[in-house]
């Protein structure tokens, strides 16, 4: 298969530059802590490559997504949202499909994307540590099929979420103890920020001016 791709790639290069179909496309997370202030106060948290959220990967539909996953902190499984047709491996439930990633060690999800298309969420798959390790996943339709819309002049990722000031790992683990639903979250976040509260900076609260007689598409997905 990979053979027969990079064939038709070097085809397509001479003969029809446009229109290379099928790709491998390379990512790398490097997961880390790091500290973060929101709503008046600071706190660490786990992230992938020092942001929050995450680093958005895009691919076409019939893409192979390589993802090198580092782990420098904790245990840590990623899922990615997409259909695994013969590679349930590379859908990161911990102790499920496969053994959390240790610290210190890595791990490369191989996975090819087949029949789906649009904005899907990758995340972390163990405790509770989707709450900031998580993004988006961008799959944009095979060269030369159109959008079933006419094409926007910009398109604009919108990562929904919540935000805990306390650890979230101490929220679900008094829960278990209570038997009760964890505490609702202290805020919810457009892009890793909330609004603007009062007596707190504003630093990091999104601003975004939107050109008229453009067409925007925004690419949303909730964690």
């Amino acid at each position: 298969m990979e053979y027969s791709c990079f064939r038709l790639m070097l085809l397509a290069v001479f003969f029809f530059p446009a229109f290379v179909e099928c790709r491998t496309r390379h990512y790398k997370f490097n997961v880390v802590m790091k500290n973060t202030s929101r709503l008046c106060s600071s706190k660490p948290i786990v992230t992938v490559n020092d942001m929050f959220p995450g680093p958005t990967l895009y691919a076409r539909e019939d893409d192979t997504v390589l993802v090198k996953v580092v782990n420098l902190f904790f245990l840590v499984s990623v899922r990615h949202g997409i259909r695994q047709l013969r590679t349930g491996w590379a859908d990161g439930p911990a102790y499920i499909t496969q053994c959390p990633i240790q610290p210190g060690q890595s791990y490369v999800y191989n996975f090819t994307i087949t029949g789906q298309r649009g904005t899907l969420l990758w995340h972390a798959h163990i405790l509770w540590l989707r709450a900031t390790v998580h993004g988006a996943l961008v799959v944009l339709p095979k060269r030369g099929v159109p959008y079933p819309f006419p094409a926007p002049h910009k398109e604009v990722v919108v990562v929904l979420a919540e935000w805990w000031k306390s650890d979230t790992e101490a929220v679900v683990n008094e829960a278990l103890k209570s038997g009760l639903a964890p505490n609702v979250s202290d805020a919810h976040t457009i892009n890793g920020h909330p609004g603007a509260v009062p007596a707190c900076s504003s630093q990091g609260i999104q601003k975004r001016l939107i050109a008229i007689r453009f067409t925007w598409e925004f690419l949303v997905v909730k964690v």
